[in-house]
């Protein structure tokens, strides 16, 4: 499938991964906010106007206003009738990552050019927007698919037609993440120059829960040995930073900052236990099935985790994994303490973790699920 890329912000991260020179579909920037490009909006909107597609998709709009009164709102109008004006030749579908801002973009995209549209709906997007919002997309979208039970159960509740909703867990490129086949350290923590060495992933951002596991990690045994490694930003590591110090820990924790896709497989293959304390953020915010988690297990490290959202679907506690509620920094230590002090069930746990990621995440299966959607759709087209 020849593909172009439509990206509604450009690139702020400073790092690049290799990953990305292998890209080779082109990229179509829309307009990040309207009033930077101006001519650009007025040329779409002066051309859309004479169209019935702008009418239609005009008159989803109003009602969608009047529920949402808000600069994104009009933004995402804007940014549609750049789309529609600027559309890739020869494209003839439209598939949008995330149900929310670029749910609507595309929805109303589709309406001005008569283009169908499909949409990968994930986490945050499903569980911090409206259900009116979701409804009015899950019946204008040829089909959703999602990446977790939980979020697919929610949108099934919401769907004048459930059967356009479609579970398709995320698949690892596992040839990017081989077997580990080195030995692990085999501390137990009672050794102060073999530390157990626990690593996690992820930006520092409040659904994480990075201040929970650092106050469960303040509360793990004075006589245990312990090292943490934190590999990501976010707009929480300096409060992080400060906690780390505020509990007594800092000499402890080494704060790596965001490193390149083969950096991070370094840090799962050196690295005794993985741990990350995934919450439900105040705002609904929320993951659903953090990749790190797959990534981590596919390298046989075992996790110690929070039962939230889609992360019982892969890792079942004592079987594959160690979970424990969110929020609850003592049960947390408590997890930690058993996996830093038994390395044998971090073996057990980690290899039983790696079988289920290769038997049931491999990235082959989710894609052919999504192929076989498009075909499906086409052929009925």
């Amino acid at each position: 499938m020849e593909l172009v890329l439509i990206s509604m912000r450009r690139p702020t991260d400073k790092k690049r991964h290799p990953v990305h020179d292998e890209i080779r579909a082109p990229v179509l920037y829309l307009p990040e906010y309207l009033h930077e490009e101006p001519w650009r909006v007025l040329k779409a909107t002066a051309r859309g106007v004479f169209t019935a597609g702008f009418w239609r998709a005009f008159a989803r709009f109003v009602p969608d206003l009047l529920r949402d009164p808000s600069r994104n709102r009009v933004r995402r109008l804007g940014q549609a009738l750049v789309l529609a004006a600027e559309w890739p030749k020869g494209a003839e579908w439209l598939h949008v990552h995330f149900i929310h801002t670029p749910g609507s973009v595309g929805s109303y995209a589709s309406t001005i050019t008569g283009i169908p549209w499909t949409c990968s709906a994930h986490a945050k997007d499903i569980w911090t927007s409206e259900d009116w919002d979701l409804r009015s997309k899950l019946s204008h979208a040829s089909w959703v698919v999602t990446c977790t039970r939980s979020g697919f159960e929610h949108l099934k509740a919401l769907a004048s037609k459930p059967s356009k909703v479609h579970l398709s867990y995320h698949g690892l490129d596992l040839d990017r993440f081989g077997p580990f086949h080195g030995a692990r350290s085999g501390a137990d923590g009672s050794d102060p120059d073999r530390p157990v060495t626990i690593v996690s992933v992820g930006r520092a951002v409040e659904k994480k829960g990075f201040d929970t596991l650092l106050e469960a990690l303040a509360l793990l045994p004075a006589h245990l040995s312990w090292r943490f490694v934190h590999i990501g930003g976010g707009e929480k590591l300096g409060e992080l930073k400060v906690l780390a110090a505020k509990l007594g820990i800092a000499d402890r924790v080494a704060w790596k900052g965001a490193l390149a896709q083969e950096e991070v497989l370094a840090h799962y293959r050196h690295a005794d236990l993985f741990a990350l304390a995934c919450r439900i953020a105040a705002d609904g915010d929320r993951d659903g099935l953090p990749n790190v988690l797959v990534e981590a297990s596919s390298q046989r490290l075992p996790c110690v985790t929070t039962a939230v959202s889609g992360i019982p679907e892969l890792l079942t506690d004592g079987e594959t994994g160690l979970l424990v509620e969110p929020d609850d920094p003592r049960a947390l230590a408590e997890a930690l303490v058993r996996a830093i002090t038994d390395p044998g069930l971090r073996e057990r746990l980690g290899a039983a973790a790696e079988h289920r990621v290769r038997h049931h995440f491999d990235h082959h299966a989710s894609i052919g699920q999504l192929v076989e959607l498009f075909e499906k759709e086409w052929q009925q087209a």
